[in-house]
């Protein structure tokens, strides 16, 4: 019988640091550095927005946050399509808004619900549907997706800290614990 000791069990690293090419909140020079893969259809990415609005909230310029898309497809049939839009929002400049709205509405991700969206932000909701149908962002979605996958992700949402893979809860204080931990935030 061969046992493994947790010390030998090996971190998770992002393969591809967080940069300028990522959608951030916050400095890149702050001290703790929190990404997310997710899925804006996943329910537990759903309930991690909001911890993650909270970290903000709390930490302020200790924190960078960056987001990449990772959308299972193979469970959650509009995350795709959410992750375009968001990406096509991103192209005129309001990436976080629909990334919020896209959070906060997750049960209405239709395609006439992602126009309504793009309309509500002061998008061209025409030039954005234009842009989802023709599969404009869909390398750049596969770009984040594979990314993920080299760093092991194989489940929404995941987090990593400094370039260290989150494992375990995505609360609150085990967040805050885990960047503290590292010396990136002061609680």
């Amino acid at each position: 019988m061969s046992t493994t000791r947790v010390d030998q069990i090996p971190v998770e690293r992002l393969t591809i640091p967080i940069g300028r090419r990522d959608h951030l909140q916050g400095s890149l020079d702050a001290p703790a550095k929190l990404l997310e893969y997710g899925d804006y259809e996943c329910p537990f990415c759903g309930r991690a927005h909001l911890v993650v609005k909270e970290l903000q909230r709390l930490l302020g310029e200790q924190m960078c946050f960056a987001f990449r898309n990772f959308p299972l497809t193979n469970v959650h049939p509009h995350a795709e399509l959410a992750a375009a839009a968001a990406e096509a929002a991103a192209a005129q400049g309001k990436f976080w808004q629909m990334h919020d709205t896209l959070y906060e509405n997750q049960d209405a991700l239709e395609d006439e619900d992602i126009a309504e969206y793009a309309t509500e932000l002061g998008l061209d909701a025409a030039r954005l549907i234009r842009e989802v149908r023709a599969g404009a962002y869909a390398e750049r979605i596969r770009e984040d997706f594979l990314s993920g996958v080299r760093s092991g992700v194989n489940g929404t949402p995941a987090f990593f800290i400094n370039g260290e893979r989150q494992e375990g809860s995505y609360d609150l204080e085990t967040l805050l614990a885990a960047m503290a931990e590292q010396g990136a935030v002061r609680t």
